[in-house]
């Protein structure tokens, strides 16, 4: 609602348009707002805020492909946003080398396709540390072969797949990695006019460093652009942070398997002696038969015990709890 002006502003107002102090025709042309220019051809369908969330949500994608990714190259990687922007979907296509890496991944239940672009220079040295290498890539560039096809669709699946995690506070995505292809020519999965967001990432292992783009067409996420606001995403945060965990991480930490072993005694035995044992052999221990049994929960002492029987199994009573201050 406009302000309302009082009865002396009202006759002050009067008097300077009797007097020509303002100019009726300057106020109309001042009240008319400015037409931008817009271009039809690239429709600005991504905000800032839009892309600095899918920024937000690539960062925590990264963490997760450096913490996962070294347990199958036995390498250490590094992995940051280096950028977002929004372009149409022929422009996209139109910088893509050949050959390239493009993992068309379904993006359920949101409509559409999500598409993986990984440098080919990371491509080749993940096959080469699979494959035991030191991680080189090529010197120069030449299409994949099968095998290596197939073990970088291997690679390319545990990427996508770490993706649920950080859409969950958008939306609780099923990933499928529908095929890979390596010529762009194969990857018309949308319209060319069609805009899309292009989240670029860093990928560096051990010395050999590349690009993954990650595209993300309007049209796959036109259905949860009102959840892509740094706004949602916090809120969302903090009332997950809210739930108190300790009692699920506590029933987690009981089903964890550790090794229990209980040492009956020690001796020393030359290796000659070792290797001729024979069934029915005695060897001596530095205990006797009526003292306590030390028990090790892995590595650390943890209780006294006394040896026995369970039907045909051998067991062991507990006798005490050693505590740590008694350790010490």
């Amino acid at each position: 609602m406009g302000e309302v002006l009082s009865q002396s502003e009202i006759d002050n107002l009067l008097a300077a348009l009797s007097t020509g102090e303002l100019d009726v025709e300057q106020m109309q042309e001042d009240s008319v707002k400015q037409a931008k220019n817009y271009d039809f051809k690239r429709p600005a369908k991504f905000s800032k805020e839009h892309l600095r969330t899918l920024e937000i949500i690539y960062e925590h994608y990264g963490r997760l492909i450096s913490t996962n990714l070294p347990v199958y190259l036995r390498k250490n990687i590094q992995v940051s946003v280096a950028s977002s922007e929004t372009v149409t979907f022929s422009e996209f296509t139109n910088a893509l080398s050949n050959p390239v890496i493009l993992g068309i991944v379904s993006f359920q239940p949101l409509v559409g396709n999500v598409i993986i672009e990984l440098a080919s220079n990371i491509g080749y040295a993940m096959i080469d540390r699979m494959l035991g290498g030191q991680g080189v890539p090529l010197d120069r560039v030449r299409d994949f072969s099968e095998i290596e096809m197939t073990i970088i669709e291997k690679l390319m699946v545990v990427c996508m797949q770490l993706m649920r995690e950080p859409w969950k506070n958008v939306v609780d995505i099923n990933p499928m990695m529908e095929r890979i292809e390596t010529n762009p020519q194969f990857v018309q999965v949308i319209s060319p006019s069609d805009m899309i967001a292009i989240v670029t990432m860093n990928i560096k292992i051990g010395e050999v460093e590349g690009l993954m783009n990650i595209c993300l067409p309007y049209f796959t996420l036109e259905s949860v652009m009102d959840k892509l606001n740094t706004k949602f995403w916090f809120s969302t945060m903090k009332e997950e942070g809210d739930v108190d965990f300790e009692e699920h991480i506590g029933s987690l930490l009981k089903r964890v398997d550790v090794p229990i072993r209980a040492v009956l005694g020690k001796s020393s035995i030359s290796v000659n002696d070792f290797i001729n044992l024979q069934p029915g052999d005695i060897i001596r221990l530095d205990s006797r038969v009526e003292s306590e049994l030390r028990v090790y929960v892995g590595n650390i002492e943890k209780f006294t015990a006394l040896p026995g029987s369970n039907k045909e199994n051998y067991a062991a009573r507990v006798t005490s709890v050693l505590r740590e201050e008694k350790l010490n």
